[in-house]
C-alpha cells in the first residue's frame, strides 16, 4: 500500500497535467463539382474533373418542353464564351416527363434541332432522392432543381455555385452577369 501511495504522489501531478498539444485536424471544405462524374449520353464517363480550371454551366435539359428553345441560347453561350474558358454541359432527365428515354433520339434530336456540340450527359435524375450526387450538392447551395432548363453555374475552383431557374434563359443580364464575374476570375494554380 505504501508502494501505492508513493506512486500516486510520485505520479499525481503528470496524470493532471493537460496534454501536450496537438495539431488541429486539417478541415476540408468538401467535395467540389470536380468529384462528380456523369455517363455521357453516347456512354462512357463524364467526369467533372476534366473540366477543372473552367467555368461550368450544368443545365439539366428536355426535348419537349415549353423551355426547349433555351438549347439555342446555350449552344451560343457556348460558342462566344468556350475559349475563355467556359464549359456548358447539358444533362437530359426525364423528372418532369418531357424527355425521351432514349439517349439515341436525345442525341438526335439535340443535333438535328439545335446543332448542340457541348458536352452532353446520359439521361439523369435530378431531383428528390434518386438526383445524380451532383445535383444534390448543388442543391445544398443553390437551391433545388424544380423544372427543366434549371442552371447551375460554377465558379473555376468547383467550390461556388449560383442557381438560375428555368424562366431565367441563359441569356438574361443576371446570369450574364454572373457568367462574366466568375469568367473574369483567374483560374485556380
Amino acid at each position: 500500500m505504501a508502494d501505492a501511495l508513493r506512486r500516486a504522489l510520485l505520479l499525481g501531478p503528470l496524470l493532471a497535467a493537460p496534454a501536450p498539444a496537438r495539431a488541429a485536424p486539417t478541415q476540408t471544405i468538401g467535395p467540389t463539382a470536380h468529384d462528380f462524374a456523369f455517363e455521357a449520353l453516347e456512354g462512357g464517363p463524364l467526369p467533372l474533373s476534366g473540366f477543372r480550371g473552367r467555368v461550368l454551366l450544368v443545365v439539366n435539359t428536355a426535348s419537349f418542353c415549353g423551355f426547349t428553345p433555351q438549347y439555342a441560347a446555350l449552344q451560343r453561350l457556348h460558342d462566344r464564351h468556350e475559349a475563355a474558358g467556359l464549359s456548358v454541359i447539358g444533362v437530359p432527365s426525364t423528372d418532369f416527363n418531357q424527355e425521351s428515354r432514349d439517349a439515341a433520339t436525345v442525341r438526335e434530336f439535340c443535333d438535328t434541332m439545335f446543332g448542340i456540340t457541348f458536352p452532353m450527359a446520359g439521361i439523369t435524375p435530378v431531383r428528390g432522392p434518386a438526383a445524380h450526387p451532383f445535383f444534390a450538392w448543388a442543391a445544398e447551395r443553390a437551391g433545388p432543381v424544380r423544372w427543366n432548363f434549371h442552371k447551375y453555374l460554377v465558379a473555376r475552383d468547383g467550390t461556388r455555385v449560383a442557381g438560375f431557374p428555368a424562366h431565367v434563359p441563359p441569356e438574361a443580364p443576371a446570369l450574364q452577369r454572373a457568367l462574366a464575374a466568375k469568367l473574369a476570375e483567374a483560374p485556380a494554380a
